[in-house]
């Protein structure tokens, strides 16, 4: 799930950029337009998955140092 919340959040990113960018909402122009129910879907989509993603900020990180002990 965390790869798939990654996945969209980095669509909606991109999605925002070209918007900042260049004006064009890519998203809308290619399912049909903001309105569209489709892109509404995808809206939401990102949306939820946004807030899943909040959750990685507040996730206790695993431990990946190797045990250097020698005994």
């Amino acid at each position: 799930m965390d790869s798939f919340a990654l996945i969209l959040v980095v669509i909606g990113a991109l999605n925002w950029g070209s918007i900042g960018l260049f004006g064009a909402d890519v998203i809308a122009m290619i399912f049909g337009g903001q309105n569209a129910a489709i892109s509404r879907i995808i809206y939401t989509l990102i949306g939820l998955c946004g807030l899943w993603a909040i959750t990685l900020l507040f996730r206790e990180r695993e431990k990946t140092a190797v045990n250097t002990d020698t005994h």
